[in-house]
């Protein structure tokens, strides 16, 4: 195992609590079943569907998902890709723009 692997397990290791996790899926569940319930009123709320907005929220959903039930990637760059560090800030933001 290299150098690498292990530093990006480690850091991931501060946030692997269940409760953190049920959060996760919870989040990218809720704004899964909003688009696919009603993607016009859901681009409307969210200010549209532009070309960093769809990305971003395709991304931290399928980032969230992973995270949100325990799959943890073998490949240190796997795990930065698919990071929780980065998607529950996004997953975050939507849903607070769909709520406020």
């Amino acid at each position: 195992m290299s150098k690498l692997n292990h530093w990006v397990e480690r850091v991931h290791q501060w946030i692997d609590y269940r409760l953190l996790r049920w959060v996760a899926l919870a989040m990218s569940l809720a704004t899964t079943g909003l688009v696919v319930w009603d993607p016009t009123h859901f681009a409307q709320m969210i200010g549209g569907f532009g070309p960093i907005i769809s990305p971003a929220m395709i991304w931290a959903t399928c980032a969230s998902m992973v995270f949100g039930v325990g799959f943890v990637p073998r490949r240190w760059f796997t795990q930065l890709l698919l990071t929780p560090y980065v998607a529950l800030p996004i997953l975050v933001y939507i849903l607070s723009l769909r709520l406020l």
